[in-house]
């Protein structure tokens, strides 16, 4: 009886949920629209979940509460902070110059390891800005060193796309990132431990790629 009534009282200390299925139906068809409305391009993804969240708001799915207390504020005015820094890095060219020195430093006339610097540098800015904003400054870049050592611009432009799209090293290169940053209980730091290596991965494989379907 002693460990029965040990159980008995743990149960009762336990917070049962009993989901409303009215509302679970209500929820998973708010989903359903918002994924078929944006994989069907009747609206951009942004809108079409922004508004299905509106709508579990509305229609109390979620209690406002609850979606105020999960939005994770410290990364939003992380945010907010640093898109001007990125915007800043754009408009005054900035990202482009360190790109060329790097470039003029380390390749040297050799093609590959051109290539390879500009992938590489790629990926750190995409790190700290939009990666459609990487891949707009360094494009040029990168037909520009490819006109300069003569060989394939593909090739460069290729790199360019590869590198814009691994944002790995921060939780501010990519939203994915970001979302799980407060769930995850991670730091900032901790993003890199990991992107490192994922970057070296990119490198090695990514460069070989290249220059068996876009030969310099």
């Amino acid at each position: 009886m002693g460990i029965i009534d040990s159980f008995d009282q743990k149960l009762s200390k336990l917070l049962l949920n009993i989901p409303d299925k009215r509302k679970a139906l209500l929820a998973a068809g708010i989903l359903g629209v918002s994924v078929g409305v944006a994989a069907l391009d009747l609206l951009p993804a942004a809108v079409s979940f922004a508004g299905g969240v509106l709508a579990s708001m509305a229609l109390r799915t979620v209690p406002l509460r609850t979606v105020y207390e999960a939005v994770d504020w410290p990364v939003v005015i992380l945010l907010g902070a640093l898109l001007p820094v990125a915007g800043a890095m754009q408009s005054t060219g900035l990202a482009d110059l360190i790109a060329r020195l790097l470039l003029d430093t380390m390749a040297q006339g050799n093609a590959f390891v051109g290539l390879a610097v500009i992938m590489a540098t790629t990926m750190v800015l995409t790190d700290f800005m939009n990666n459609t904003a990487t891949a707009a400054v360094m494009a040029p870049v990168g037909l520009g060193a490819a006109l300069r050592l003569g060989v394939n611009p593909d090739t460069f432009l290729m790199a360019v796309a590869i590198g814009a799209s691994c944002a790995f090293l921060t939780p501010i290169g990519h939203q994915n990132n970001t979302l799980i940053l407060g769930p995850g209980g991670f730091r900032f730091g901790d993003y890199w431990r990991m992107g490192l290596p994922m970057d070296v991965l990119v490198l090695s494989v990514s460069l070989p790629l290249l220059l068996i379907f876009w030969p310099l």
